[in-house]
């Protein structure tokens, strides 16, 4: 939604950007879920299951809005289990580049340790996105598909519309190229950018794109440890005298000690998830969506 206040630079970046992530990554990720059988949610589409943002919360308890969460059995009226987080945006010039590569992979990163099936965090850029920038996304082991501007901008030039401009343009020149772009903006002609940009991006990119989704869920527990856990009561002390003086001939309370549970996974590309658990439920209820993602997966290759 383009904010009317904005200035002209920033109603034609959050046209383009909108243009992006519904015209090309929508699609782009509904090919993937097509693929391996995934709900893919958007803001783009209305759930009954949700009203609004597409809000998944943390190990804190936090609830975080992200742009797109691919799930196993997800329908309008039922939330899956996530297996893929996934950010887009588009950007016109390099400026604070490695700011929104840090703020968008330190957003994914907490989800890979709250899902375990959440096996795909990704983010699919495009514009000026320097290299730096890029180099932070990956060594957070987080996927980057990422379109340069010079093919959006090619994009949108060979469907007639001008999309970019000096920096130091005026504020007036701005506000003629927006309104000029807006009024020929149609669906018609955001469906023949979309078109124009795949062809520039190639298919066989796109392809590989889908590949490397099912490539990294494909990757499956290979070694499951279950941890039982018993902790003593907390013994407290007033002082660090007496915690020293207790130390030297220590007694911990095991009458009634406290149960936990560890639940850790290695999975056959080498990576592994760890999570603590308070009691058996949740330790089962853990155990089910990896149990659930795992013979998704297999039926996917039996089929």
């Amino acid at each position: 939604m383009v904010n009317k206040n904005a200035s002209s630079g920033h109603k034609l970046g959050q046209l383009i950007g909108d243009w992006y992530e519904e015209y090309f990554v929508l699609p782009l990720l509904q090919g993937v879920g097509k693929s391996l059988n995934l709900f893919v949610d958007s803001r783009f589409i209305n759930r009954n299951v949700r009203e609004g943002k597409i809000l998944w919360d943390d190990l804190d308890g936090n609830s975080v809005d992200y742009d797109y969460v691919l799930e196993i059995g997800g329908s309008d009226d039922k939330l899956g289990i996530p297996v893929a987080f996934i950010e887009c945006f588009w950007r016109r010039g390099a400026r604070h580049s490695k700011d929104k590569a840090r703020d968008d992979s330190g957003k994914l990163m907490p989800m890979r340790e709250t899902y375990p099936t959440a096996r795909f965090l990704g983010i699919v850029s495009a514009g000026d996105f320097t290299k730096p920038a890029r180099d932070l996304v990956r060594s957070r082991e987080i996927d980057l598909f990422y379109v340069p501007k010079e093919k959006i901008v090619k994009a949108f030039s060979s469907c007639g519309l001008i999309m970019d401009y000096p920096d130091k343009l005026s504020e007036d020149d701005k506000a003629k190229i927006v309104e000029k772009f807006n009024k020929h903006f149609t669906v018609s002609k955001k469906k023949a950018v979309k078109k124009a940009l795949i062809e520039l991006a190639s298919q066989a990119t796109i392809e590989s794109y889908v590949d490397r989704v099912r490539a990294t869920l494909s990757a499956l527990p290979q070694e499951i440890r279950l941890i039982l856990r018993h902790d003593s009561m907390p013994i407290a002390f007033e002082s660090v005298a007496a915690a020293t003086k207790f130390l030297k001939s220590p007694n911990f309370n095991m009458i009634l000690p406290i149960e936990s549970y560890l639940y850790q996974v290695t999975y056959s590309d080498g990576s592994e998830f760890e999570k603590s658990l308070d009691n058996l439920g949740e330790l089962r209820r853990l155990h089910g969506q990896i149990a659930i993602l795992t013979e998704h997966m297999n039926k996917l290759c039996r089929g």
